[in-house]
């Protein structure tokens, strides 16, 4: 229902907006453009806590790993492929969308929302900014990233204690956790009214332009993720799982249907144990620790709609990205994607540090918040399949009893 009344909230929104612009109606423009308090509100209260949220996220997902000394082949080799995949997730969300982009009408958004975009350092400095003095003096000034590394490297330290220790601290970010989701859900209630108070002053001044972009951009994620399943997914499971793309996609439909339905892949956790023990003859030992893994950690789907959407927003704004740019927008989608909060639209909501990264202003995310139903059921199911994916890979990769060893189905 939430995604429902956002919905109605941008539709509104765009209505209201279009109106205002094709008409010039006084009364409509007053009612669009007096909206906008409403938007910078609730763009404010998601900035609020949606970095803390990340932090506690992040330590928590990688400090319940324990000692990387200690997680044994299986569990290196899962991590390694877990994140090894992000990569081309994200290079694909962005080349499809830059290029998709090329059909788009340029339209120019307020200069409101760029006015404290920050100049950009060369890729070296950015580098060493990583690293700084006081990673929470460097968050507070705009500079998320050096805070979101410095938590996963404290929470690798974490995972070296000892184990009554390392528990107790990760209770504590899960209590943390908790309580900050909560106050998501609050503030993602107001969604309606922030959304209407971002998409009606905006299309008043934009008109269709926007409309169409948001069209583009939803059918840039689409065939983003398509790709991705088609020519990484699919053949890493016929060549090396040796499952074929019928067996494989019959054997995990249901997992994959219950994921995009609810948007959610942890939903979808018990049948996608049943699915890939029945019929994918995935080792039970595999599946029962890495399915739920891949539901906590595991989310190319999203990384690529991430990586699209900061490519689509910095057209919009009209935000140039060098080299450096990539490469910060590159690692702070990359280190949000890995632990993507369970709220809704967490994809859109974690976005927050890599657009601080390149400079693009936050409002943009409350016009993707309206749209993202459509996009997170897509992502979701190619999360799953993912998920599922790794582990049917590191079972015949480990010599696992469920591989089945053969041509591909």
């Amino acid at each position: 229902m939430l995604h429902i009344a956002i919905a109605i909230g941008l539709l509104l929104g765009l209505v209201v907006g279009l109106a205002a612009s094709a008409t010039g109606n006084t009364f409509l423009l007053a009612i669009a453009e007096g909206s906008a308090p409403f938007g910078k509100l609730f763009m404010n209260a998601i900035r609020m806590v949606v970095i803390p949220l990340i932090a506690v996220v992040i330590f928590s997902s990688i400090a319940r790993l324990g000692d990387p000394r200690k997680l044994g082949r299986i569990g290196g080799m899962t991590i390694a492929f877990y994140w090894l995949s992000l990569i081309p997730a994200i290079a694909i969300g962005m080349a499809v969308t830059k290029f998709g982009l090329q059909f788009a009408s340029v339209i120019d958004m307020p200069a409101a929302g760029t006015a404290d975009v920050p100049e950009l350092p060369t890729l070296v400095d950015f580098i060493v900014s990583l690293v700084p003095a006081n990673p929470f003096a460097a968050a507070s000034k705009g500079a998320i990233l050096p805070l979101i590394v410095f938590t996963a490297l404290v929470a690798a330290a974490t995972g070296t204690l000892a184990a009554e220790r390392r528990d107790r601290l990760i209770d504590i970010a899960d209590d943390i956790g908790a309580a900050l989701i909560k106050l998501v859900m609050w503030i993602l209630y107001t969604a309606p009214i922030g959304v209407f108070g971002l998409a009606a002053p905006v299309t008043a001044r934009l008109g269709w332009g926007l409309v169409q972009s948001l069209g583009i951009f939803i059918a840039c994620v689409f065939v983003g993720l398509l790709i991705f399943l088609v020519f990484i997914t699919l053949p890493f499971m016929a060549f090396v799982a040796r499952i074929g793309p019928a067996k494989f996609l019959g054997g995990a439909f249901g997992a994959m249907s219950v994921a995009m339905s609810t948007t959610s892949t942890a939903a979808a956790i018990p049948v996608a144990l049943e699915e890939s023990k029945k019929n994918l003859k995935v080792s039970p030992t595999i599946v029962d620790l890495l399915i739920p893994l891949g539901a906590s950690m595991h989310r190319p789907g999203s990384a690529l709609f991430q990586g699209s959407a900061i490519v689509f927003l910095a057209f919009l704004y009209d935000v140039p990205i060098p080299a450096a740019a990539i490469g910060a927008a590159f690692l702070a989608t990359f280190l949000v994607s890995l632990t993507v909060a369970p709220v809704p639209s967490s994809s859109v909501v974690t976005l927050a540090p890599a657009l601080d990264a390149v400079g693009i202003p936050i409002a943009g995310l409350a016009i993707l918040l309206g749209i993202d139903r459509i996009p997170d059921m897509m992502r979701s199911a190619v999360n799953m399949l993912s998920q599922i994916s790794v582990a049917a890979l590191v079972d015949r990769w480990t010599g696992g009893e469920g591989a089945e060893p053969g041509k591909p189905g």
